[in-house]
């Protein structure tokens, strides 16, 4: 039995250790595997969570839309004023602007009263190509620009 463990023991002293080609083409098509099932479902959570994000950027701005309502009987405030309470020229886009003053956390893309006298409104948010708004105040939040 002693002479068996002794060839036992030289023989593994000369073997050189390792990981043979195959063992590591194996290892390299496993993780190809598990890449394949893993990119498509962090592409689906990344189109799920702009998605979600648009949306909540709209839900949010609805507030200070309706308080500007509250304070000034209609929802003319495409063009008021930017930030800072300064007067914007006619075409800019200042709507989130003059919203950031009721709420500093609106992140929209558009705002805009509709009508004249702007009795509606729509407001849209843009996040990773995804975008959703709301056209008035009885509208639901839809997908698209407006």
């Amino acid at each position: 039995m002693s002479s068996f463990i002794t060839k036992l023991q030289k023989r593994l002293a000369k073997e050189e250790s390792g990981f043979t080609l195959i063992e590591l083409l194996i290892v390299l098509v496993i993780i190809g595997i598990l890449l394949a099932i893993a990119v498509p479902s962090y592409l689906g959570f990344k189109d799920r969570a702009n998605d979600s994000a648009a949306k909540a950027n709209v839900r949010s701005a609805i507030p200070a839309v309706e308080a500007y309502f509250a304070d000034h009987g209609d929802y003319a405030f495409t063009n008021k004023l930017d930030a800072t309470g300064a007067s914007v020229a006619s075409g800019v886009a200042a709507g989130p602007l003059t919203l950031a003053l009721i709420d500093s956390g609106i992140k929209l893309s558009h705002a805009a009263g509709v009508g004249t006298p702007a009795t509606s409104y729509c407001v849209d948010a843009t996040v990773g190509g995804k975008s959703w708004n709301k056209a008035g105040p009885s509208a639901s939040i839809v997908t698209g620009l407006c």
